[in-house]
């Protein structure tokens, strides 16, 4: 691997200017592409082999056009003055009614003058719009479509808000303010490590080429796939963390070479070919981690796993390819702009850092034990994390999507926001929905606890099955919505089966699939990060070593996630709006559910991200070991080679990710608050004292590897020694084999 970075570093180097005029060629080509036709996204929560999913196969066939779950548009009436009732807006709707009705790929409009289509108190009203043969990619454009078409309504006074879950903001994949404070924040770091502009707009530039990338072939994967409108924003989160890192460290090496009187080329080529080899592994292990999220069972989350994996791809081709590109190109001259005042940076080692790696070096018990009581107290409240499904009622205050929650929560109750969808066979062919079999069954619904009530929604063309709606009392995001389901389906009978579906169903069976796949995606995640880890160093207690120091970080992340949402400590700052009406404590105490499946991909993108930390610094321990042989002088060697670097690393990381907080979409703002706190925690208390204390305290056997696997493992010399040691001293007397 050395010798072909090596080659690739150098010849890219040389030919600076057309590599970098292929990058933004194909940078530009993908992201237009993808503008020019479109980013389709579908948030498909299809979960293959359960109830929820064998209830909406079945409501899509044989119960007439319009009762597909992802193709049903309401939209929610309101008048603050009088009713719906009076003539004049009575008229309104009528008019909105038949205006719908002629729409594009509408199949049926159920007007608000129906059974149930009225509040009590006849203020809130709700047009239910059943599509046929649409794309379901389009609906949030279509729901814009039909929402325009009930201008007559809100002529007369009425407030129409649009339901369906998501609005056409919601499905855009574009730059934010999320992104631009995340960018210049970056800089901002990356100006005080290097100390000139030049230097620090070199990773700047190779992330936004990379996410520019990504985010193109994203926008044009969504025409073959099923693309989940948070991708775009999850590989642009992850895509800008690891891609200015991973320049941020290719860049500083390259600057100490030039400091130390090697020409430009050659340091090119030395850089890439050592620190190179790391990004690879480190971005490898991130790739490995995210491809896991394949086996979790869940269409959503591995679609969202592979899709952020691609930002991660890109990021590792532009920093051997794109970074040694622009350092040829720009020779000497990556130092000019020096800011004044900050002097000469990232030109050598960080005496504090190597005086903190002594000092560590000379207590390693003591810290060892300081380190682990720190993190358990950081882990702690993981205990009482709380999963549940998140519902529009958790939305931003001004939008849509909350508007219309809790309009229909007032008016039809707040179980009105999640029915359930009751596929049931009724044994005999029925005649209507007025036959006693289908009475019968509806009242056997209606009359399960939790339901507040139950109505025939359609009759299967062979009367043989009938499609019943059932309206919880409670909303979709208390956990007792789930247990109604499970409460409708124990109605079900061998020879009479019933399915149950709908968003809750859905949401609940979810959860279920991905509690039963965990062990198998984190076990999975573990072991082929340190077998990367092994064909990396050869050393396995190392690789098993760093497998389980990643793990440690992850119960910091999930204890930070535990006290800002589950037990409300700051979740109004992290921008989640109270419910209307709510006290003052409930408003600063706001608990927010999270939801089912965050935590395992959390899991999988910081086990990644945290292994790139690993990485760089046991290479850098590893190189100083093969110097001299010294244990204790390598641990503190290492850190000092590598303490600057990482924690300018750590802060973009985290700069990055903490700018995300302020994205309207709740998941995003879970994965910034947990990647945050991780990093943060993973670059200080993790790199900085419990991995330097263990790999003292383990002296020689970090690299101890028998020989039998010694001679089985490829040399894929990922330290990148043989570049700069000479040959007689890379590998020394201390080295254990066998």
């Amino acid at each position: 691997m050395t010798e072909f970075l090596g080659r690739l570093g150098g010849w890219c180097a040389r030919h600076g200017r057309v590599v970098l005029a292929l990058w933004v060629v194909l940078a530009a080509g993908l992201m237009l592409g993808s503008l020019a036709a479109g980013r389709p996204v579908s948030s498909d929560v299809s979960i293959p082999g359960t109830d929820s999913q064998r209830a909406h196969d079945l409501v899509r066939d044989g119960f007439g056009p319009g009762y597909d779950p992802g193709g049903t548009v309401q939209l929610v009436l309101y008048t603050a003055q009088g009713t719906l009732a009076e003539p004049a807006r009575k008229q309104a709707v009528e008019r909105v009614v038949a205006d719908l009705g002629r729409a594009p790929h509408v199949a049926r409009v159920d007007p608000p003058y129906r059974p149930g289509g009225l509040a009590s108190n006849l203020r809130i009203g709700v047009i239910t719009v059943r599509m046929s043969g649409h794309d379901p990619t389009t609906l949030a454009q279509n729901t814009e479509v039909l929402s325009k078409a009930a201008e007559p309504a809100r002529a007369a006074g009425i407030e129409v808000v649009p339901a369906d879950n998501s609005t056409p903001a919601d499905k855009e994949i574009k730059t934010g303010p999320s992104e631009v404070v995340g960018v210049l924040c970056a800089l901002v770091v990356l100006v005080l490590a290097f100390g000139t502009l030049v230097a620090a707009l070199v990773p700047i530039f190779t992330a936004l080429v990379s996410v520019a990338a990504g985010l193109g072939l994203i926008g044009l994967l969504g025409h073959v796939v099923d693309v989940p409108k948070q991708a775009g924003i999850m590989a642009t989160m992850i895509g800008l963390g690891v891609g200015i890192d991973y320049a941020l460290f290719l860049l500083s090496r390259h600057r100490r070479l030039l400091a130390s009187g090697v020409g430009v080329q050659e340091s090119v080529r030395r850089t890439v070919a050592s620190s190179g080899g790391a990004v690879v592994f480190a971005g490898g292990t991130v790739m490995v981690a995210l491809s896991a999220l394949m086996l979790g069972g869940f269409p959503l989350l591995r679609t969202l796993g592979w899709i952020t994996a691609i930002s991660v791809v890109f990021a590792v081709l532009t920093s051997v390819t794109l970074v040694p590109a622009l350092l040829g190109v720009l020779g000497t001259r990556v130092n000019a702009l020096k800011v004044p005042f900050l002097g000469r940076r990232g030109g050598g080692e960080s005496t504090g850092w190597a005086g903190l790696g002594h000092w560590v070096a000379r207590r390693p018990w003591r810290v060892l034990l300081g380190s682990v009581l720190v993190l358990g107290a950081l882990a702690a409240p993981a205990l009482s994390l709380k999963l549940g499904p998140l519902d529009d009622g958790y939305g931003l205050a001004d939008s849509p999507a909350r508007r219309s929650y809790e309009l229909m929560a007032t008016g039809f109750g707040p179980g009105s926001n999640g029915p359930l969808l009751v596929v049931a066979d009724l044994g005999a062919k029925a005649a209507s929905a007025a036959d006693p079999v289908v009475t019968d069954l509806v009242k056997r619904i209606g009359e399960v606890d939790g339901v507040a009530h139950a109505v025939p929604a359609a009759l299967h063309e062979s009367g043989r099955s009938v499609l019943v709606q059932a309206i919880p009392d409670h909303a979709p995001s208390d956990p007792e919505a789930a247990e109604v389901v499970k409460r409708v389906r124990a109605l079900s009978q061998p020879d009479r089966p019933l399915h149950v579906g709908g968003e809750v169903a859905a949401l609940s069976d979810a959860g279920a699939r991905v509690s039963e796949r965990t062990p198998l995606v984190i076990g999975v995640v573990v072991l082929l990060s340190a077998l990367l880890l092994l064909l990396a160093f050869r050393a396995p207690v190392v690789a098993i070593k760093a497998a389980l120091m990643n793990l440690v970080s992850l119960g910091a992340a999930f204890g930070a996630l535990a006290l800002v949402f589950s037990h409300g400590l700051g979740s109004g700052l992290v921008g989640m709006d109270a419910p209307a009406g709510a006290s003052f404590v409930d408003t600063v105490f706001f608990s927010v559910p999270i939801e089912s499946y965050v935590p395992l991909m959390l899991f999988a993108v910081l086990f990644g991200l945290s292994m790139d930390y690993e990485v760089f610094l046991l290479t850098a321990v590893r190189q100083a070991y093969l110097r001299h042989g010294d244990d204790r002088r390598s641990v503190a060697d290492g850190l000092g080679s590598t303490g600057r670097v990482i924690t300018s690393a750590a802060l973009i990381m985290v700069a990055v990710f903490v700018a995300f907080i302020a994205y309207p979409d709740p998941l995003v703002k879970t994965f910034g608050v947990g990647l945050a706190v991780a990093i943060a925690v993973d670059a200080t208390i993790i790199r900085g004292f419990l991995v330097p204390a263990t790999m003292v305290l383990l002296g020689r056997i970090n690299w101890w590897c028998p020989r039998w696997l010694d001679r089985l493992l490829p040399d894929l010399s990922v330290e990148g020694h043989e570049e700069d040691e000479p040959a007689e001293r890379r590998e020394p007397v201390g080295s254990v084999r066998g």
